[in-house]
């Protein structure tokens, strides 16, 4: 989950259009660069592939092809994780890495407009990630994948791995989303009590005006909610600006017009999930899983708690699981602190998947 940074991603657009693009392009040149695959075995691909009657947006990059395949289901809502290609570069030595712009997000939404994008429900996205897999399968080659899910990735996560765990080797959730409601009722008492503590009377004014019960939200009070966690976040602070901004104006993979398209996805998605991921519960459906299941969370993540991952994780019955606090990580913990969550993911997942595939 993310705040909005509509406004602030306009300005920051706003200044290259006016003096800037040059720097941008040298960016941009430094990171391509930076992001090179070479080796004999390397695979670097992003492109379309038709997907629940649609065209879905796909990258695939790493240095051996023939290393497991991890497949990265992005949260937000309507926030891709492809951005983040440069801080996991040190992942594509150990896995070929899928990121995929969900129907209704960013290039794919691109492609098809609002009108052309269908049904926006986690219960989609499931099926759509069911035919990514199948794909992926087919054209890598593989028995099986391994699944990362991320924040309200784990929204169709979880049910994904339930539905089809024949696809997978494990699943992985991290910034897990579990009892929404719950979660963001808690959430809102410890931002308002950050603030209170803070002295800052513009942030305890804007909260006290939502009021402390999510059920009475809609999707511009929720913003107010999700903004003033962000920004106070006592790990990382302001994240949202200080990383993905940056990392995203600095992407080769993504043009102006990409980043403009990544923006009204967000407030799109956003619109037409909300009632959906405020009503979810992860334990509606089931704590029994067929297929290994290992949580990584940051150690205090105040965005989706930790304490209620792990009492989640406590519950899940599954014959191989395990869970990891990433140190010094709130929210994001996959992005800020890539090589802790790279050793947990060679440690505790890649083996499974190390059998060559026939």
């Amino acid at each position: 989950m993310i705040v909005p940074i509509l406004a602030g991603m306009a300005g920051a657009i706003a200044a290259p259009v006016v003096g800037g693009l040059a720097y941008r392009k040298v960016r941009q040149r430094r990171v391509a660069k930076a992001l090179t695959i070479g080796t004999p075995n390397g695979i670097v691909e992003e492109h379309f592939v038709w997907i629940g009657g649609i065209d879905q947006w796909i990258q695939i990059r790493g240095e051996d092809r023939d290393n497991p395949v991890l497949l990265v289901v992005h949260g937000g809502p309507g926030w891709p994780n492809a951005i983040f290609t440069p801080t996991l570069r040190s992942w594509e030595k150990h896995f070929t890495v899928v990121q995929w712009d969900q129907r209704g997000v960013s290039k794919t939404l691109g492609r098809n407009g609002k009108a052309g994008s269908g049904e926006l429900s986690f219960d989609r996205t499931v099926s759509d990630a069911i035919e990514v897999t199948e794909y992926l399968r087919n054209h890598l080659r593989k028995d099986k994948v391994i699944l990362l899910a991320e924040s309200m990735g784990t929204l169709a996560g979880v049910p994904l791995v339930k539905r089809r765990p024949d696809l997978f080797y494990a699943y992985v959730g991290t910034d897990q989303c579990v009892d929404m409601a719950r979660n963001e009722a808690l959430s809102y008492q410890m931002t308002l009590e950050r603030v209170r503590a803070a002295g800052n009377t513009k942030a305890v004014a804007a909260l006290e005006k939502i009021g402390a019960d999510p059920s009475r939200w809609d999707v511009r009070a929720w913003n107010v909610k999700m903004g003033w966690t962000f920004k106070t976040d006592p790990v990382t602070p302001s994240l949202d600006r200080k990383l993905l901004l940056p990392l995203t104006l600095s992407s080769p993979t993504y043009t102006l017009r990409d980043i403009y398209q990544l923006g009204v996805g967000f407030a799109f998605a956003k619109a037409q999930l909300f009632d959906q991921f405020m009503a979810y519960d992860a334990r509606q459906l089931g704590t029994r899983f067929e297929v290994p299941f290992f949580l990584f969370q940051g150690e205090t993540d105040v965005v989706t708690l930790t304490t209620l991952a792990e009492e989640y994780f406590a519950e899940v019955e599954t014959p191989t699981k395990g869970l990891a606090l990433i140190k010094d990580a709130g929210h994001f913990a996959a992005f800020t602190q890539p090589e802790q969550f790279l050793t947990e993911l060679l440690t505790r997942v890649r083996p499974l998947a190390s059998a060559p595939s026939p």
